[in-house]
């Protein structure tokens, strides 16, 4: 199929409802380019073609997917059959035994699943790099990140392998390697997505799951197939006035926008970062909206504290779990270095420090609707990189700790806040860099939009009315499988 990527996923699902086009060929038309990116990108943990095959000679019924091929991440998405990792040595071998809430979801939406997509061990980076897979390569500069943790999911779209993948996101992991990449990347509201059946949510609170797309009809429309309350759930997120998708068909009210420049842990945008945000604050008010440069006040120590110890408690109790699989400790050779060292400091942690950290996420939750409130603001904007996708391995969680920590907290200092507050937040590609040696087609990075709870609806809104205005899906990274 030789027209394949001129298609985004709905697309796709129309020609097979047309009868144009065989759900088979879509798929050998997604994994001779899976192939090809493994060998110049290495971008997924495994392909699993069988699974698929599987599935197509069962009835893929009505869904608005029917037939188009998808891949999941190699972290919490169990496909049964499939081997899910978690980037981890430690988890080699390891193959899910049912589906997960949310893979039953993708089914009935007629997604046909193929592959998983490469993370850092258990997505505790802002790179795709592991000792596990190896280094995933971001195809606008091979050079470069491709963001973490979801960077094999950006990088099978960006590079032509497929238009639509799914992606999770505990402290900015679907908007950062979306950013990266040149891609559309929303983060939902907690509560939105269903995590389980083991469980209704991830790190406390603060992960999330979804995906990350070259159009934003596809993401809106996959959320419309799986958004909902599931078994056990402790909240949910509000349900829309009306289909996500549907969003798109109007432009949004005129909006008031705080442009919100330096993040809390204090860095600022670079030049880059900066032409990305004068260029989309002008192109906003081009469109009728309203651009002031506002920010809430929020403790970032006490915030960036706060992630620390809630995710290492948690990572420390998922290597407990994992230890009684196997019947035996987890070794420390069998994770990455920086992983084995949260380990410890979640099993030290005082249990006092987990409630102040609730008690910090809740307090900046308040602080940023009050800010909204009292200024008239729908949302915010900022810059979801603060400087263009950083070279390979200065993140990964084998790099000095001290240096990799510091390069992580001023890399995408705005993303996390979003986790914390549990409020839905998107990034769209507006901006590249100008070109270099490496990357002669320029380096994405994205802007980011940050709504209140319970908001996406809005959020689409505006997205489809940006990608009207300065469309992207035309621009195509030098490392191309079409």
């Amino acid at each position: 199929m030789d027209d394949y990527t001129d298609y985004d996923a709905l697309g796709l699902a129309q020609l097979v409802r047309t009868k144009q086009v065989k759900p088979s060929e879509l798929l050998d038309a997604s994994l001779s380019r899976a192939e090809a990116a493994q060998e110049e990108l290495n971008c997924f943990s495994a392909l699993f073609p069988e699974i698929a095959r599987e599935q197509l000679d069962q009835q893929l019924g009505d869904g608005p997917f029917a037939g188009v091929p998808f891949v999941t991440k190699d972290l919490a998405v169990d496909i049964k059959g499939a081997p899910i990792t978690q980037g981890s040595v430690a988890w080699k071998g390891h193959v899910a035994t049912e589906d997960s809430t949310l893979a039953a979801r993708y089914r009935k939406a007629g997604l046909v699943f193929f592959g998983a997509t490469t993370s850092p061990e258990f997505g505790l980076t802002t790179t795709t790099e592991s000792t596990l897979y190896g280094q995933t390569r971001n195809p606008w500069d091979t050079t470069r990140t491709s963001g973490g943790s979801s960077g094999g999911a950006a990088v099978a779209v960006a590079s032509g392998v497929l238009p639509l993948a799914q992606a999770s996101d505990g402290g900015g992991s679907i908007r950062i390697p979306a950013a990266c990449c040149g891609l559309f990347g929303m983060k939902p509201s907690r509560g939105r997505i269903p995590m389980g059946p083991g469980r209704t949510e991830g790190w406390n609170g603060l992960s999330t799951v979804h995906a990350l797309s070259r159009s934003v009809r596809d993401n809106a429309a996959l959320m419309d197939a799986t958004h909902g309350p599931e078994t056990g759930s402790r909240y949910h997120a509000p349900p829309p006035a009306r289909p996500f998708l549907a969003e798109l068909d109007h432009d949004p009210k005129p909006l008031k926008i705080a442009l919100w420049r330096t993040a809390p842990n204090g860095t600022k945008p670079d030049a880059d970062a900066e032409g990305g945000l004068k260029y989309t604050a002008n192109l906003l008010e081009s469109l009728g909206h309203t651009v002031v440069e506002a920010a809430p006040q929020m403790d970032g120590e006490a915030l960036g504290k706060a992630a620390l110890f809630t995710i290492s408690a948690n990572i420390a109790a998922m290597i407990d779990d994992r230890a009684k699989v196997l019947g035996r400790p987890v070794r420390e050779d069998e994770l990455e270095p920086i992983t084995f060292s949260m380990a410890h400091l979640g099993r030290t942690v005082p249990m006092i420090e987990l409630a102040n950290a609730n008690n910090a996420f809740q307090a900046a939750a308040i602080a940023y609707e009050r800010f909204l409130d009292e200024g008239g603001f729908d949302m915010t904007l900022s810059a979801t990189l603060s400087r263009a996708p950083e070279k390979l391995g200065v993140m990964a969680l084998t790099a000095d700790r001290e240096t990799m920590g510091a390069a992580v907290a001023s890399f995408t200092p705005h993303c996390p806040v979003f986790n914390q507050m549990g409020a839905p937040a998107m990034t769209v590609p507006l901006h590249w860099t100008d070109p270099t040696a490496t990357a002669p087609s320029g380096l994405p990075i994205g802007m980011m939009f940050g709504g209140r709870y319970g908001t996406e609806s809005l959020l689409f809104a505006l997205a489809g009315q940006l990608e009207r205005a300065a469309p992207w899906a035309h621009r195509r990274p030098p490392v191309w499988l079409g």
